[in-house]
């Protein structure tokens, strides 16, 4: 069975997020720290990442079918890994010529709210931002997935990135990789 997640993303000021972090607190079920340490691998058309869930003590390599900034679905394939073997998973990829590769610890802290999944997080790359997800299994699904979505995001007073900022801030992130690789 294919597993699609509905995927949004809004960015937050400092203030903002520990406002929402206190309302979620108070208001959502807490599902308490996911801080990951991420290995992005960049294509034109998907992302690979090798994901070392420090809170969780488990790994896994996830391919999503989708770039970030072409739509808010993203089937995603995973296979768990010991964590033992993110290194090596790592390395492996840059040996098979996969070079466009960012790291990114995330500190997280995920909520269930209205039904919806909520990442609040802040990396170094995006700052702070919050994820809106639900998982679906049916791309024919997405539509109702939408609308449930958005309607948590105006309830909490977010604005949701559309596909074009997403794939601009997402570009603009690429070219500091690019260019940090280059000194």
């Amino acid at each position: 069975m294919a597993q699609i997640e509905i995927e949004y993303r809004a960015l937050l000021t400092e203030d903002a997020y520990n406002a929402l972090a206190k309302k979620l607190d108070g208001e959502a079920k807490d599902l308490g720290e996911d801080d990951k340490d991420v290995f992005f691998f960049i294509f034109p058309d998907k992302l690979l990442k090798v994901v070392n869930n420090m809170s969780a003590k488990s790994a896994k390599i996830v391919l999503k079918l989708n770039k970030i900034g072409v739509g808010s679905d993203f089937e995603e394939i995973e296979i768990p890994i010991s964590q033992s073997d993110v290194d090596k998973s790592v390395r492996a990829f840059k040996a098979m010529g996969f070079t466009e590769v960012q790291q990114s610890f995330q500190k997280r802290h995920n909520y269930i709210y209205k039904d919806v999944e909520l990442a609040l997080k802040y990396s170094d790359n995006w700052g702070y931002h919050i994820e809106l997800e639900l998982l679906v299994d049916n791309v024919a699904k997405k539509d109702d997935a939408d609308k449930q979505i958005y309607a948590v995001a105006n309830e909490l007073g977010l604005k949701i990135m559309t596909d074009e900022e997403l794939a601009e801030f997402t570009k603009k992130i690429d070219a500091q990789h690019r260019a940090k690789r280059a000194k």
